[in-house]
């Protein structure tokens, strides 16, 4: 893992004023395309192996969704565990699961008070679900402790609604490892230390057109042109034109959140766990800030829309989990897109000869974007194969704009399903506990009248 010892100053808003359009004619080893997490990491860490690296940002840094993200840190990918391994086979499974953790690693590292400051480090994450899943839990909790050398915990049904106090979960899994930051300031963050290793970052700069031929790749943007021997494409869903094929393998999927007003002494009637929490089904991921007010997102959608349209669908989601809370205003929403891929896995590596892609990041964008940033860079600078690993998560077509009126059906066809498990489960819950009751209460009476179970003649 690369370390340093610089750290970051902000400014008020934490702008550059030397991320201008480029406007005039450059050369450069190495042209990022795009200025999100996966680009600036990519960046970084060429410029920190020696490269000449020049970042191409269409609007600014950080406008898309990686300026806009919750901030967990975990390893994975948001390609269910047991079904990576059965699309690679285990041992490249446990590589692919060492590489996401390395991922977490890196952002531990640079999220440090020394080198990026100020960023809220919080620590600990819960995947709660809202089905009684207790065998699959312990069958989950022995393949990531044994098989896949991570720390976590099972925790049982009377923890977790001790911690959040709402029927509505059962069982959860415990990465005390995981940590929360302010992944807004940690983007900045990134661009800062990028610009101090001499990388050269550009805004308002959209690219053209590129062509890939030849030793030297040719990129042309508006106002310049530049010249680079390998170009990486680390723009997600808006890269349009000069790599559409890379873009029509995205899915592009919204996701929303929104930030309560201070709650005070509501707030630990409703939640005491400290770190972030997500539901095994996708649909709430929530977590406690600046001491006692929630952020919580909303259920993705494949449309964009205004994020404060969400804020009222955003307070009934938490009325419904947490309705001790009563009402809530919600104060502050965001989101932005994030380019989902078909088999779910970040699309890493070489398209062709000196022509990179990191994209597809989904859901766990911090992680892999750093993961991906390391690798990509060693694979240019360092003889470092590993991005082989992702050879098999191919470019498969998204469907277009049928594709994302399939994927919006299929995910609210997904949360309705998911509803109805956890509403089924919940009744069968009180089913069985009414039943304890009325046999305790049959108990009781027999003792009294000084009867009990006799066995039949």
């Amino acid at each position: 893992m690369t370390t340093t010892s610089a750290s970051v100053t902000f400014g008020p808003d934490m702008a550059d004023e030397d991320r201008a359009r480029l406007t005039f004619p450059l050369d450069a080893d190495v042209c990022v395309v795009g200025a999100g997490l996966a680009g600036l990491t990519i960046a970084l860490e060429a410029a920190r192996l020696g490269a000449s690296v020049v970042v191409l940002e269409a609007r600014y840094v950080g406008w898309s969704a990686s300026g806009h993200q919750m901030g967990t840190v975990m390893p994975g990918f948001g390609l269910p565990l047991a079904d990576l391994i059965t699309r690679v086979g285990l041992e490249d499974a446990r590589e692919l699961w060492t590489l996401s953790k390395q991922g977490a690693d890196y952002v531990r590292t640079h999220a440090a008070e020394d080198v990026i400051p100020g960023l809220g480090i919080s620590d600990g994450a819960l995947e709660v679900s809202n089905v009684d899943v207790g065998e699959k839990l312990i069958a989950r909790l022995q393949m990531l402790g044994e098989d896949f050398d991570t720390d976590v915990q099972g925790w049982q049904i009377d923890r977790v609604r001790d911690t959040l106090k709402t029927q509505r979960y059962f069982h959860g899994v415990y990465y005390p490892k995981a940590f929360q930051i302010d992944g807004r300031k940690y983007l900045m963050g990134l661009a800062t230390l990028a610009k101090q290793a001499g990388v050269r970052i550009f805004e308002d700069t959209p690219v053209i057109s590129i062509d890939a031929g030849g030793i030297r790749k040719r990129i042309v943007t508006p106002s310049a042109r530049l010249r680079a021997s390998h170009v990486v494409l680390a723009g997600n869903v808006h890269l349009g034109a000069p790599a559409q094929r890379l873009s029509d393998t995205l899915l592009p999927v919204w996701r929303y959140a929104g930030i309560t007003e201070p709650l005070g002494e509501r707030l630990a009637e409703a939640v005491t766990f400290q770190g972030s929490v997500t539901d095994t089904d996708g649909i709430d991921h929530f977590r406690i800030v600046e001491g006692d007010r929630l952020m919580w997102s909303s259920p993705e959608t494949t449309w964009a829309a205004k994020p404060e349209r969400f804020a009222g669908a955003i307070a009934r989601r938490m009325r419904q989990v947490f309705p001790q809370l009563g009402k809530v205003a919600i104060t502050e929403t965001f989101g932005g897109p994030m380019g989902q891929t078909v088999h779910g896995m970040p699309q890493i590596g070489q398209m062709r000869q000196g022509l990179w892609v990191a994209s597809g990041f989904g859901h766990q964008g911090l992680n892999t974007s750093a993961m991906a940033g390391q690798l990509i860079a060693r694979a240019m600078y360092a003889r470092d194969d590993r991005t082989r690993l992702f050879a098999p998560f191919e470019l498969v077509w998204a469907g277009g704009r049928i594709g994302r009126v399939v994927g919006h059906a299929v995910g609210l066809w997904q949360r309705q399903t998911s509803a109805l498990d956890g509403t089924l489960a919940r009744y069968r819950e009180r089913a069985l506990a009414r039943e304890l009751v009325r046999e305790a209460r049959l108990a009781a009476a027999n003792a009294r009248a000084g009867t009990g179970p006799r066995l039949s003649d």
